[in-house]
């Protein structure tokens, strides 16, 4: 994997404190009698500071725009995503057997940490009873089919109703993703994703890595779901996940679901649900219907602007022909934004991470400026799955959280989905 350098102001280094020293050089001989000052310098000369500096200035975490990543190999490409079908014509009760009863162990075990994690806060274990006994009860009814595939992946992998719709219910607070939509000079439409998921779910400090991101990893599966034999939409999921991220509906439109964060967030349409009001959807949910049911665009667009949903959220939509492609950045009740691309207007790709386009992203997590810069750098006669790949493999847009890069043409019914690992020095979101 090739990395190409060249200066810009946001990957120039900040002047190093070394670079400072007081030009002493020829007192800084280790001598008797040196002053504390000049044993500070000479620290400060040795290369584990100089490393340690770089790290502390964030110079190592980034990079310049990579190239020549696709198709993927060596050290930040983790292996393939198995396919599985799930078939729409089964009772709901019995569409994911045959892929849980390869998954149960992989589940299991990111259930065990995550129940871990949460006793290590309340050990009396009664979060997790409650979870078990109390939260199907709590949250009722499932819309559509949803609920009764949850019974039968509980059934399948023989665990507590209450801890898979705990699974269920994570995402709709815990996903950090990168989505983009590009348009060539021809009118031809891609869609490139990077998933990130796991921040704060427990930091394994023997070999920097999130806990549950990599757990997640055996987990992540291609799924074709299919009706009468035929490709109905195909998606990029965690076995034990019903809702639906990542996806596409072959020659129609493309679909990316990134989170967004808010004080009016997830946690209140959850407490809103258990109390009672069901008016909005759970917006995995609303993901998977659209996949499912909507058969345009525009059928799709309408959907995502008006529906009340129970998070706040970023829907990354393409469609099959020259603009059509948008970012709907939606609070709880209603869209607040729908950008859109216009080839006409030099906006040949829109870009979204989990910050308001019309705000500054946290500074600690600006996935923006990197990606928006490597894309400018592409030009739009160059874009393909390839460099959009290379995009979405440089840091930090690719980070510690980042499980997967999915890949969609939707004209071409082209779709690829990579694991991946982002080896040290890498910022952990």
């Amino acid at each position: 994997m090739a990395c190409w350098i060249q200066e810009s102001p946001w990957l120039k280094p900040k002047p190093s404190t070394v670079a400072r020293g007081t030009g002493q050089a020829t007192s800084m001989s280790g001598q008797p009698g040196a002053t504390s000052r000049e044993k500070k310098e000479k620290e400060k000369a040795h290369p584990n500071y100089v490393a340690a500096a770089s790290r502390r200035s964030g110079t190592e975490w980034t990079e310049d725009c990579r190239k020549s990543t696709y198709p993927p190999s060596g050290p930040t490409y983790r292996g393939p995503v198995p396919w599985y079908t799930i078939n729409l014509d089964l009772p709901p009760y019995k569409r994911w057997h045959e892929l849980m009863a390869d998954k149960a162990p992989a589940l299991k075990v990111i259930m065990n940490s995550l129940k871990n994690m949460i006793n290590a806060f309340v050990p009396s274990g009664k979060i997790i009873q409650i979870v078990d006994q109390k939260l199907p009860g709590l949250l009722g009814n499932f819309p559509g089919p949803y609920e009764e595939e949850m019974k039968g992946i509980a059934a399948v992998t023989d665990i507590p109703l209450g801890e898979i719709i705990s699974f269920n219910v994570f995402y709709e607070i815990f996903t950090i993703c990168t989505s983009v939509i590009t348009e060539d000079k021809q009118g031809h439409l891609l869609h490139g994703r990077n998933l990130d998921f796991g921040i704060f779910l427990g930091w394994n400090i023997n070999n920097n890595t999130w806990v549950v991101t990599e757990q997640l990893k055996p987990l992540t599966v291609n799924l074709d779901f299919q009706r009468n034999n035929k490709t109905v939409f195909k998606a990029s999921s965690f076995a034990g996940y019903v809702g639906m991220l990542t996806g596409f509906k072959p020659g129609l439109f493309s679909l990316t679901l990134n989170e967004r964060f808010g004080v009016n967030g997830g946690y209140m349409g959850i407490i809103e649900w258990i109390l009672g009001k069901k008016d909005a959807m759970w917006i995995g949910f609303i993901t998977r219907s659209v996949l499912e049911n909507s058969t345009s665009y525009e059928e799709a667009k309408n959907i995502l602007t008006k529906t009340k949903i129970l998070a706040p959220a970023y829907f990354i939509l393409g469609g099959n022909k020259s603009g059509e492609g948008c970012v709907i950045t939606r609070d709880r009740t209603q869209s607040l934004d729908v950008y859109e691309l216009n080839p006409k207007q030099d906006r040949w790709y829109v870009l979204q991470t989990n910050y308001d386009r019309w705000k500054s992203p946290f500074f600690l997590d600006d996935r923006r400026t990197p990606a928006k810069m490597c894309l400018n750098r592409t030009t739009q006669e160059n874009i393909s799955f390839a460099t959009i790949y290379d995009v979405l493999s440089t840091k930090p847009v690719l980070n510690k959280l980042t499980v997967f890069t999915t890949l969609m043409d939707v004209t071409k019914g082209q779709y690829e989905t990579y694991l991946r690992d982002c080896p040290d020095p890498c910022i952990g979101w």
